[in-house]
């Protein structure tokens, strides 16, 4: 059995290709979804903080396409999202856009490079990406209140959306990887 055949929840991860047009329209599908969900969600007054709907499509492009398209879907997306709906807001876009980077690259990495087991791999992903929102919000000076308010009201809503992350997308990157390999 090939490597692109095996479970993705292995400590062997399983990619799709990252070249080829049906790669590239993927790839595509995840940064149009990491800007579209969120501007679903503001439409319908949902709460973003909590539903953290850009992260889950960055975190599965790294995990499907490894490091590459894990870290373009985590830069893309927030500056797309910014241009097209205004959101995320311009005080919090630099350190959104980095926290999104390294999710996707982070998990990427530690998927494509080092084997690392897919659940570990979005967890460590996920805690990389928080710690560097809050350093650059910290170093930026962005936030509008106090420094521990701010990160209560950022942070802690998306606790139980960040531990179904670890828990749905290692088996929704693995449907995909089978559904799309063309190796």
């Amino acid at each position: 059995m090939s490597t692109a055949h095996q479970t993705s929840l292995s400590a062997q991860p399983a990619f799709s290709s990252y070249y080829g047009l049906h790669a590239v329209y993927v790839q595509s599908a995840f940064i149009a979804s990491a800007v579209l969900l969120p501007i679903a969600a503001h439409l319908l007054g949902a709460p973003v903080r909590v539903l953290l709907p850009m992260h889950w499509p960055v975190l599965l492009a790294g995990m499907v396409y490894g490091w590459k398209a894990g870290a373009m879907t985590g830069a893309l997306a927030p500056l797309i999202s910014y241009l097209v709906s205004g959101y995320p807001m311009p005080n919090i876009l630099p350190s959104m856009t980095f926290e999104l980077f390294t999710y996707g690259f982070v998990v990427g990495v530690l998927r494509q490079r080092f084997n690392v087991n897919a659940f570990v791999s979005t967890t460590i992903a996920i805690f990389a990406g928080r710690i560097m929102f809050v350093l650059l919000v910290l170093v930026t000076a962005r936030a509008s209140i106090t420094n521990v308010e701010y990160f209560r009201s950022a942070l802690v809503p998306g606790i139980i959306p960040a531990m179904l992350q670890i828990i749905i997308l290692p088996f929704i990157a693995q449907w995909l990887i089978k559904k799309y390999d063309t190796q």
